[in-house]
């Protein structure tokens, strides 16, 4: 005899309250600044002689997000990666999180445990805390705004800005992988939608899928950093391809950058599967996106240290003052990098990676 289906508990029938406090029951305290936590109308955290370091973003379904192929828990995960990324970028070590949802009558209390579960998970594995947050009704599917503090010495925190003439690019871990996740995610879904019966495909990408749905931050990054005693000159994340992050230092620090071509890490098989959809691998580690990995600079003297990591790379340096930036092929042949990566305001289409044939004192946007 087969069960009967379990019934969904509705949102209306909690309250924000109680949604709330079920939400929210199973997350524990781990930090001694921990004054006030969730149930009062503001966390209290006591940082001491610690700087403060603070970020937020916000995911909108059917534009950060497709609920065709990306699980609850999986959504909640990812969206706790998206903003501690930030604070590991200014060379801190994120501590909190506050977690708004906007919500329609269309998800249960079940679905919506689903993705806390993987708000919690992010927060165990990155020992993060969730100090409090916000919820509303949407009339248009999810929405999730997610603000993550951290903490440093004031010393050790780096900005964009930092960057002088002479020092050395690195980058972590590959670039270039969640991208081609992303399309392939697309392009089995669009199957399924033209054949019911359709079974996608996923073997052979298995690795740019995970890279897509499930990202990591780079935590093992500032602890090599930490551990070796180097601080960065300059660094962001790569959250909207590398094109895009690389304009931001040059403009930033006012320098410009020249990148080798065959230094760029990616994936052993990213170059052969960027061809299943007609595109230049150098199309999605440029202007891809979200791969979370850490750009920076460092000075010269740090080279040894920094080459010895395998999860590191030097892919190049400044050059020049202004902000111009260069990929250099295998060839020589100069091609100026132009930002075109992620923007949720701009038709995202078309390479901006075009052959350089100018001075390389004008400055061009």
């Amino acid at each position: 005899m087969t069960k009967p289906p379990k019934q969904l508990t509705m949102i209306t029938d909690l309250g924000e309250s109680k949604l709330i406090e079920r939400l929210t029951k199973d997350f524990e305290i781990h930090h001694k600044t921990t004054t006030l936590s969730i149930g009062d109308d503001a966390a209290v955290i006591d940082f001491d002689s610690d700087c403060s370091v603070i970020s937020t973003d916000l995911l909108i379904d059917g534009i950060h997000f497709n609920l065709d192929y990306t699980h609850l828990k999986q959504l909640g995960y990812k969206s706790v990666i998206v903003n501690i990324s930030d604070i590991y970028a200014m060379n801190a070590i994120p501590k909190y999180i506050l977690v708004s949802i906007a919500v329609s009558n269309r998800f249960s209390v079940e679905s919506l445990e689903q993705l806390y579960q993987g708000i919690q998970l992010a927060c165990k594995n990155y020992h993060i805390e969730l100090i409090g947050g916000d919820t509303s009704s949407n009339h248009r599917g999810l929405q999730i705004s997610i603000t993550a503090i951290g903490s440093s010495k004031k010393e050790k925190i780096v900005k964009r800005s930092g960057a002088s003439k002479g020092d050395l690019l690195v980058v972590s871990g590959d670039l270039g992988a969640a991208c081609l996740g992303l399309l392939v995610l697309e392009r089995e879904n669009q199957r399924i939608s033209k054949n019911a019966n359709y079974q996608p495909k996923f073997e052979p990408y298995r690795y740019f899928v995970g890279r897509q749905i499930k990202p990591e931050a780079s935590k093992s990054t500032v602890q090599i950093l930490e551990e070796n005693d180097i601080v960065p000159t300059s660094m962001i994340d790569i959250s909207d391809g590398l094109s895009t992050e690389l304009s931001h230092l040059s403009q930033a620090s006012n320098v410009g950058f020249k990148i080798l071509e065959n230094k760029i890490p990616v994936h052993s098989n990213l170059i052969e599967f960027s061809s299943e959809f007609k595109l230049n691998y150098l199309d999605l580690v440029f202007n891809g996106g979200e791969d979370y990995e850490l750009l920076f600079t460092i000075k010269q003297k740090d080279l040894p240290i920094i080459a010895s990591i395998p999860t590191l790379s030097v892919i190049g340096g400044t050059v020049h003052h202004g902000n111009k930036n260069l990929l250099i092929k295998e060839d020589g042949t100069e091609l100026e990098i132009k930002p075109s990566g992620w923007d949720g305001f701009k038709d995202l289409t078309k390479s901006h990676i075009q052959t350089h044939h100018d001075d390389e004192s004008t400055n061009e946007s």
